[in-house]
C-alpha cells in the first residue's frame, strides 16, 4: 500500500502542476514521485507510459531552472500489472530550483512539507540563495590534482608570500585538506572561460576575431584585459594646438565590467562569460542575474552583496578592487564626462553591462564626419606651407565644396585658423600666426 509522506507523492496521471512536486523535492531532501497511483494508495497505471515517460523528461529539462537532468531518474516499473512510471529526485545541490515561467519568487519556488509541496517565501529565497553562494566556494573540488603558480605568481607581485599553510586562510584548501571550489577557480585547471568575440558592425552578422581564454581567473582577467585593449582603438582631437587622445572606452569602465563579471557570476553554471566588440559598444555577459533583494539602481548607488565572497577577498588582496561596492557606481560617474550612460540589464540568470564607444560617430547617408584626421591634414599643410584656401582643401581631402566650407568653418569656431583676405583671393592661416 503506498501512502503519501515527506519523501513520496501519488500521481493518478501526468500532468503540468508535477513540476511543482519536483522542485520541492530538489529543494528539500529528495523523495519519489509515482505517476499511475491514486492519493489513496490505488494503482491505476497508465495507458500511454512511453508517451508520459518522454513528456515528463521534457518537463524536467524545460519547464525547471537549474538543470536538474542530472539529479533525477525516471523508471518504467510494474505494479500489479500495471505499468507505473517511478520519479526518483535527489536531494540536488543548485538550491533554490525554479518554475521557469515564474522565475525566483514564491510562485515559482517550492519545498516539501509533511506530504505536502508549499511556496516558499521571499524571505527564504533569498536565505537559500546565500547559503548556496556560500556552499559553492567551499564544497570539495571535483578536481584534486591543482597546481597554483599564476595565483603564487600574482601574489608575489604585491609582495605578498603565498604557500601551502595560507591556503586554508584564504580558503582554499578545508579543514580536511581537500581543495575547495575557490582553490578550482584560482588553479591552473580552472574549467571555466571567458569567450571573446570582435564583429565587424553593430550587430553578430561577421567576425573580425574571437579568443578564448583559460587558466586560473586571475590569468584569464589579465589575458582578457591585454586583448581588449588591443582593440580599444584610441582616437584625438586638437585643442589648443594640443592632440587629446581618448580611447573608445574609459580604462577603469572597462576593467570593472570584467571583474564584475567574474567575481558575481554564479559559478553553478558551467557556460562561459561573452564578451562582444561591436562598433559602437562593448557587451560583457555573465552567468548569474542580481542578489535577490537587489535592484539595478542598488547596484549603481553602491550596495553590495558578494556572490562569491571569498573570490572577492582574493581580489581585494591582490588590489584588483579597491572599496567594496563602488565599482559601477565610479563607472556610471565617467560617462558623464562623455554625457553618455552604461546599460545594466538582467535575467534571472544572466548579468550584461553594455558601454558605449565614446568615440563612435553614426553613418549617415552623407560623408562619416571623422573630425580629427581631416582637420588634422590642413593644418600639417598650413604649417608647411604657411597657407591654404578652399581649393587646396577640397583636394587634399577629396570631399565636396559644401563638406570642405563647413570644416574650415568648424577650424575656424574652434580657434585653429583664421581668415585672410576676401573673395577669390581668401586664404587661411594658422590662428595667431600672422603671414
Amino acid at each position: 500500500m503506498f501512502t503519501e509522506s515527506e519523501y513520496i507523492e501519488l500521481k493518478e496521471k501526468l500532468t503540468k502542476d508535477i513540476k511543482k512536486e519536483i522542485i520541492a523535492f530538489a529543494n528539500s531532501k529528495g523523495g519519489t514521485i509515482y505517476i499511475g497511483i491514486q492519493d489513496n494508495g490505488n494503482v491505476v497505471g497508465l495507458d500511454n507510459i512511453s508517451k508520459d515517460m518522454e513528456s515528463l523528461s521534457g518537463m524536467i529539462r524545460e519547464g525547471i531552472k537549474s538543470d536538474l537532468t542530472l539529479y533525477t531518474k525516471i523508471h518504467n516499473i510494474d505494479l500489479f500489472g500495471k505499468e507505473v512510471i517511478e520519479l526518483k529526485i535527489s536531494n540536488a545541490p543548485n538550491k533554490p530550483y525554479y518554475l521557469s515561467d515564474k522565475g525566483l519568487k514564491p510562485s515559482g519556488v517550492y519545498i516539501r512539507h509533511g506530504n505536502v509541496s508549499v511556496p516558499v517565501s521571499e524571505e527564504n529565497i533569498i536565505k537559500m540563495l546565500k547559503e548556496q553562494h556560500d556552499i559553492f566556494e567551499t564544497e570539495i573540488s571535483h578536481d584534486q590534482d591543482l597546481s597554483f603558480t599564476y595565483l603564487t605568481k600574482k601574489f608575489e607581485s604585491v609582495n605578498l608570500k603565498l604557500d601551502k599553510s595560507k591556503y586554508k586562510v584564504l580558503n582554499i584548501l578545508d579543514n580536511n585538506n581537500y581543495y575547495t571550489n575557490l582553490g578550482l577557480l584560482l588553479s591552473n585547471e580552472c574549467p571555466y572561460t571567458i569567450k571573446c568575440a570582435v564583429f565587424n558592425c553593430k550587430n553578430k552578422i561577421e567576425f573580425r576575431d574571437r579568443k578564448e581564454f583559460t587558466g586560473s581567473l586571475l590569468k584569464q582577467l589579465d589575458d582578457t584585459l591585454k586583448y581588449l585593449n588591443l582593440v580599444n582603438r584610441i582616437k584625438g582631437k586638437i585643442e589648443n594646438f594640443q592632440r587629446i587622445d581618448t580611447k573608445d572606452y574609459p580604462d577603469f569602465a572597462l576593467r570593472e565590467a570584467v571583474l564584475n563579471a567574474i567575481i558575481h557570476r554564479n559559478y553553478n553554471f558551467t557556460g562561459s562569460i561573452l564578451i562582444s566588440v561591436f562598433d559602437d559598444r562593448i557587451e560583457v555577459n555573465s552567468l548569474g542575474g542580481l542578489m535577490l533583494g537587489l535592484t539595478i539602481e542598488d547596484i549603481i548607488s553602491g550596495t553590495s552583496q558578494s556572490r562569491n565572497k571569498n573570490l572577492s577577498n582574493i581580489f581585494y588582496r591582490l588590489k584588483f578592487i579597491e572599496n567594496f561596492g563602488t565599482g559601477i557606481g565610479r563607472m556610471f560617474d565617467i560617462y558623464k564626462e562623455y554625457n553618455l550612460e552604461p546599460i545594466i540589464s538582467v535575467t534571472d540568470n544572466t548579468f550584461k553591462i553594455t558601454l558605449p564607444n565614446v568615440n563612435y560617430i553614426e553613418e549617415t547617408k552623407q560623408d562619416i564626419i571623422i573630425k580629427l584626421p581631416q582637420k588634422e591634414i590642413i593644418l600639417n599643410y598650413i604649417k608647411e606651407n604657411k597657407r591654404i584656401n578652399r581649393e587646396i582643401v577640397d583636394k587634399l581631402l577629396s570631399v565636396s565644396t559644401a563638406r570642405s566650407k563647413q570644416i574650415i568653418s568648424e577650424m575656424i569656431s574652434e580657434n585653429l585658423i583664421e581668415r585672410k583676405g576676401n573673395g577669390r583671393s581668401t586664404y587661411y592661416i594658422l590662428k595667431g600666426e600672422e603671414k
